[in-house]
């Protein structure tokens, strides 16, 4: 009995495993991303942004998306959201310029998200492409900054 019961749990866990690891596999969004400040774009001058890191991680809840890095001024960045992608609103914690964000998974290769600020103007959409294979993530995103002024943003990342 033990021999049996040992084998069903052994296969009942590989089963389980195997449902799981296509889900990881198939979700191109998930890992870290580097910012590539070469390829990246802000109008008007110039990007507010030095340097950004971004990981992507499945959560309980969602997925949990972590940015750090480093804004011009030497003004060091952290923030972070958990979202279902289903374009629901969810804070964000840390220092964004933006307190509330809607996510959007739009397909196995985009995401589209709602950000804005509570307490001033930021008010803006983004649209993140990964591409096939995932080893590169585009976020393109226009709005009004905190101090009220058009801006567009063009972030180029590497998956690390």
């Amino acid at each position: 009995m033990r021999t049996t019961l040992a084998g069903t749990c052994m296969l009942v866990g590989a089963l389980s495993a195997a449902a799981v690891l296509p889900a990881f596999a198939a979700n191109r969004t998930l890992g870290t991303y580097k910012l590539n400040i070469a390829k990246s774009s802000y109008t008007p001058a110039p990007n507010p942004v030095v340097d950004l890191t971004v990981t992507r991680e499945l959560s309980a809840h969602g997925t949990t998306q972590t940015t750090d890095g480093k804004l011009a001024g030497n003004v060091h960045l952290h923030a972070s959201y958990t979202s279902k992608g289903d374009g629901s609103p969810v804070p964000v914690k840390g220092n964004a310029p933006f307190t509330i964000i809607a996510v959007k998974q739009v397909d196995a290769n985009t995401i589209t998200d709602h950000r804005m600020n509570t307490a001033n103007h930021y008010r803006a959409s983004g649209r993140t492409v990964f591409t096939h294979h995932g080893n590169t993530m585009t976020v393109t995103i226009k709005g009004i900054n905190g101090a009220g002024k058009e801006f567009t943003q063009i972030l180029v990342f590497d998956k690390q």
